[in-house]
């Protein structure tokens, strides 16, 4: 096979940067390990920042998303028992989208199977080559079969496990990575949200985020253990602590019911750079990874995208590859906003193990500043709703 743009990972980042191209007319495979079911059946985030929304709109797939999501003006600072509301358009002219990434994925999936762009699922063995030359080309197995396809380029959309980084030579590469000493442990469970916008609540024993899907489903988070496990945690146990975790008034609203899925993720911050080997591009999770409490990690690879796609349409339309030069260095200065600002909210909101008593102050008067200062709150504002492109 042929195409101009092999794209590894059917994620949304894969699933977009294919969408731009197809609707500029410009040839695109995407090749993934496992099945559109198992894409489909990953909870992941569900906050979208502004441009974002701007990006699915300009990619033809925004309006199962206007008409279902949830446009949002702020979002609450729970601590000392009491809401911080962080008006968000007040601020900053601009609001969030909470539209859960499966529902992204589905509707781009489902405009590229519209469109005829070819997908290729359960590829096995995927591997890339000569990426640092002139001619790369991908191959995988199917049903026993190996393929090839030939590109003028490579987009690595296929996460922090993937294959694309990982085919980079290690003297190539730098990475950076921040461990955080704690977890989340999540449920979603289909009962009304405690509140018609998100809470990050501070608590001496340990954060807790209300979210949620859609004004039926709600996604709630608690700081755990590293070293907990799911099994430990009844339904029933949840609740009573994340209630807990809450302003009164919210803890006495909460409506309980039982949990669909419920997971641990770790938090980290990691990156590498660059993004750009040769004609290798890496985009989204398989560049960096930000811990979740900044809404960040899905946004980030929107951004890639914007970036990515812009200079691919500039080198088959122009022939320049001006676009594709910066390509790195423009995503890499975004990513690093970003995962500032995911570090110093996660620093803001979590209690940490091995703070003592002058961390503690220096948390507790940090957020007092933040409430209570224009300037902080418009900061914070800015970074949430999403820096321009």
């Amino acid at each position: 096979m042929r195409t101009k743009v092999a794209i590894i990972g059917s994620g949304p980042s894969g699933l977009l940067l294919g969408q731009l191209l197809t609707r500029a007319g410009i040839d695109n495979i995407i090749v993934d390990r496992v099945s559109r079911d198992y894409i489909l059946g990953r909870v992941r985030a569900g906050v979208l920042e502004w441009g974002t929304v701007g990006l699915l709109e300009q990619a033809g797939v925004a309006a199962r998303m206007f008409a279902e999501g949830l446009p949002h003006d702020g979002y609450s600072l729970a601590f000392d028992g009491r809401d911080h509301r962080i008006d968000l358009f007040a601020l900053t002219g601009k609001r969030v989208m909470v539209y859960g990434q499966t529902e992204v994925t589905r509707d781009l999936m489902d405009a590229r199977e519209v469109a005829g762009a070819p997908t290729v699922y359960e590829a096995n063995h995927v591997q890339i080559f000569d990426f640092d030359g002139g001619n790369p080309y991908v191959t995988y197995e199917k049903d026993g079969v190996t393929h090839r396809i030939d590109c003028d380029f490579i987009a690595g959309c296929d996460g922090f496990h993937g294959v694309s980084r990982k085919s980079v030579p290690e003297k190539s590469i730098k990475t950076f990575e921040k461990v955080y000493p704690f977890g989340w442990l999540g449920i979603l469970a289909d009962i009304p949200p405690v509140s018609h916008e998100l809470i990050y609540a501070n608590h001496p024993r340990g954060f807790a985020l209300s979210s949620m899907r859609s004004e039926t489903r709600s996604r709630y988070y608690i700081q755990c253990e590293l070293d907990d496990k799911v099994e430990n945690w009844s339904d029933e146990r949840f609740f009573d602590e994340f209630r807990r975790r809450l302003p009164a008034h919210h803890a006495e609203a909460l409506v309980v019911g039982p949990s669909f899925e419920k997971s641990i993720a770790p938090l980290r911050s990691f990156v590498a750079e660059p993004m750009r080997f040769g004609r290798l591009f890496l985009v989204g999770d398989s560049a960096h990874i930000v811990p979740p409490t900044g809404a960040k990690g899905l946004n980030l690879a929107a951004s890639d995208v914007y970036y990515l796609f812009n200079g691919l349409q500039e080198y088959f339309a122009e022939k320049s590859e001006a676009g594709i030069d910066v390509y790195s260095e423009r995503a890499l200065s975004r990513v690093w906003k970003s995962v500032r600002f995911s570090w110093s909210m996660t620093t803001l909101m979590h209690r940490f193990p091995d703070t003592g008593d002058f961390g503690q102050k220096i948390q507790e008067s940090e957020l007092d500043y933040l409430i209570h200062s224009k300037a902080a709150s418009t900061a914070m504002a800015e970074n949430y709703v999403g820096l321009p492109y």
